[in-house]
């Protein structure tokens, strides 16, 4: 196995700072560790990055007029949304989807609009439900398994990198397919490594601009 590549490197980073790497694969990642400093200061970013994930974040006022209208569109509908996760069970999510890495960097277009990255998002019974193609400005979205949409609700798609908040990309289309477009700023964002995740979210998407509903799927986003 070639160690020395770059996605397999940050892969195996992660899934040793989680704590679910077997203990066979911990011991020769460890072994790996003694003489590789980069592969050192690669752990090093994905610990200060999983610490940064249990800080509580900072509750932001909303305006009266906004809750009104939330309540408004929900009200007089029953929905079933899953109690949110637990942090634990966040890490869970992103070991699982951290295993998937490898597979999902096969196939490459060489056109001038080839796919750059790709994604296949989980949900927390690990089935996959959407999968992501990241070409130079948009995002391809193309679903697998989606859960039934409540009227008045929206999923809205997030990358989160190795350090900062969550950053919105989008919404993701009503039934699952299509395409987000891409600003500069979200362009720069996902040439670096992150985790993309859907969140569910009052229509419209969130009102706060940091998610604040459960998280349905996620997956880390791989370059090609």
């Amino acid at each position: 196995m070639n160690y020395q590549t770059p996605e397999l490197r940050r892969a195996l980073a992660a899934d040793y700072a989680i704590g679910l790497m077997p203990p066979t694969a911990r011991r020769r990642f460890e072994h790996l560790l003694q003489d590789d400093a980069a592969l050192r200061t690669e752990l090093a970013s994905w610990q200060a990055h999983l610490t940064l994930l249990t800080e509580p974040l900072i509750e932001q006022p909303v305006a009266d007029h906004v809750w009104h209208a939330i309540v408004a569109r929900i009200e007089p509908q029953k929905l079933h949304v899953p109690a949110r996760r637990s942090f634990w069970t966040w890490l869970r999510l992103s070991a699982v989807a951290c295993s998937l890495l490898i597979a999902v960097t096969a196939g490459l277009l060489y056109n001038h609009d080839s796919v750059q990255y790709k994604a296949t998002l989980l949900s927390g019974t690990a089935q996959p439900g959407l999968r992501i193609e990241a070409h130079a400005d948009y995002l391809k979205v193309q679903p697998l398994k989606l859960a039934a949409l409540d009227a008045g609700r929206s999923l809205e798609l997030w990358a989160i990198p190795v350090e900062g908040k969550p950053v919105s990309l989008g919404l993701v289309p009503r039934d699952g397919g299509g395409r987000i477009v891409l600003s500069q700023r979200q362009q720069q964002l996902i040439k670096v490594p992150v985790v993309l995740a859907v969140s569910l979210e009052p229509q419209g998407g969130s009102p706060t601009g940091q998610p604040t509903g459960p998280v349905l799927y996620q997956g880390p986003l791989a370059a090609l």
